[in-house]
């Protein structure tokens, strides 16, 4: 993306620092990470970012600042998942592009997709400060020079944040006004997830101790959980826990979404629903790709090579058909149909140049929601095959999961 500062890395690279690298952030996790991360980071002008930025902020507004739209969303969010107490906005979001080149040759941002659940948000940062130091990316002028030690020009935090109001504006959305003791990030058997790393880096930042969701016990319209033999109660939740999974797995609970809880949520989880693949077709922007519910598609298209099947609630990519063929889409039981979206496929440009060619490179902008609408973080994601994820990217170097690097 910055070929000046591209080919000064590539010609720097060797294997001995990518294993240090790795070493490096398993270290600061205090746990094996599991997903593939990139050999490298990915370097971006500002004003890119900045695009994305806004035109993720836009789409956000579209949708929570238009009433027919929420009253359309109620009809995304089950009942038996329906929580109360649900505030005016969503607390975390991410928005994902993929880059295109127009008619002109110009890259363009444009939607994958976007979702209000919390992502990496205390993990991110330390993968960014990893590859900062281990090869040695902090220089004065934007100019890579190795083990300079100076502080850079090289930058990962938007909107005028530094590692400290970075972090206190985490601790305002996660902990809120309570005592880190009595908050909690909740998720599903949390030590067999591959965002353990990040969940490990929160209880350092914050304070907060992650609990698995069928350890949470219901006493009248209280909620608990036991530690060290006494019951601890839990005040307020970051959660964590994908409705899909809990479906697919058939976790039993110790209370239900639909009480009345004396709890406050660190992300409401009807926004999960709410600000979703669900809302793409009612969005309207330059950015965003022609979308239909299945159910709604009066006539499949004949180029079903340019297009995209997807479920609108799994995680991760999980259930995505590239290209389908008729006999996927008529193989979807009516009853599901109106939870599935056929989406425009938008053929990526590979920017980053890599030993291996070019490779193609998704970036997610990381919102928090408090007084307004920030833009935080970005996390890359680079690959060479259909999509993104580590599946349809196997026995590849030079892809996975990465941390965008802007310069002014």
């Amino acid at each position: 993306m910055i070929p000046s500062l591209r080919k000064q890395f590539n010609d720097r690279f060797t294997a001995d620092k990518y294993q240090t690298f790795l070493r490096r952030v398993d270290d600061v996790c205090g746990t094996h990470v599991s997903f593939r991360l990139s050999e490298t980071p990915c370097f971006f002008p500002k004003s890119l970012i900045d695009r994305m930025a806004a035109d993720g902020q836009e789409l956000i507004r579209q949708l929570v600042d238009n009433p027919a739209y929420l009253a359309k969303s109620d009809s995304a969010v089950p009942e038996e998942f329906r929580v109360p107490n649900e505030p005016a906005h969503p607390m975390f979001v991410q928005v994902d592009f993929g880059l295109v080149r127009d008619a002109a040759g110009e890259l363009q941002p444009k939607l994958v997709e976007l979702q209000a659940f919390p992502s990496l948000y205390a993990y991110q940062g330390p993968l960014a400060e990893a590859y900062l130091d281990v090869y040695g990316l902090r220089a004065a002028s934007g100019e890579l020079r190795a083990d300079c030690g100076d502080p850079g020009d090289l930058k990962y935090l938007l909107s005028g944040l530094d590692t400290s109001s970075y972090r206190e504006l985490l601790r305002r959305a996660v902990v809120g006004s309570h005592d880190p003791e009595n908050v909690i990030l909740m998720e599903i058997d949390p030590l067999h997830q591959k965002t353990l790393p990040d969940f490990l880096l929160t209880e350092k930042m914050l304070g907060v101790r992650t609990v698995d969701i069928v350890d949470i016990k219901k006493e009248g319209s209280r909620l608990y959980y036991e530690r060290g033999g006494k019951r601890v109660p839990i005040r307020r939740i970051y959660n964590r826990a994908i409705v899909d999974e809990l479906e697919r797995k058939n976790v039993k609970l110790g209370f239900d979404w639909r009480d009345e809880l004396d709890v406050e949520w660190a992300g409401h989880p009807n926004w999960y629903f709410r600000i979703s693949k669900f809302s793409i077709p009612y969005l309207k922007h330059a950015s965003v790709p022609k979308a239909w519910f299945l159910d709604r598609l009066e006539e499949i298209p004949e180029d079903l090579e340019n297009y995209a099947l997807k479920p609108l609630y799994s995680f991760a990519g999980l259930g995505v058909v590239i290209a389908p063929k008729k006999e996927d889409i008529a193989a979807i039981p009516a009853e599901k149909r109106p939870y599935y979206i056929l989406q425009e496929r938008m053929h990526f440009e590979p920017v980053i140049e890599t030993p291996f060619g070019g490779t193609k490179a998704e970036v997610r902008v990381m919102y928090v929601w408090l007084e307004e609408l920030t833009p935080v973080l970005t996390i890359i994601r680079m690959g060479r095959g259909l999509m993104m994820g580590v599946d349809h990217n196997k026995n590849m170097e030079w892809v996975g999961a990465s941390a965008g690097l802007w310069v002014e």
